[in-house]
């Protein structure tokens, strides 16, 4: 049995306005592909570069 949450809601809002910007900015088909599969994981980043700012090792 799943559950729904408002999180899934969130990271499929995100997911769309990812690939959106990812795959407008391409300048190529493989570029398009890339940007979406960096869409897929774009929480991955959000979090990595969180720890960055605030210098966390």
């Amino acid at each position: 049995m799943t559950t729904s949450n408002g999180f899934s809601c969130v990271y499929f809002l995100g997911f769309i306005g990812a690939a959106t910007y990812y795959i407008s900015n391409a300048t190529g088909f493989w570029l398009g592909v890339l940007g979406f599969l960096k869409a897929m994981v774009w929480p991955a980043f959000l979090v990595y570069e969180a720890f960055k700012g605030l210098g966390v090792s």
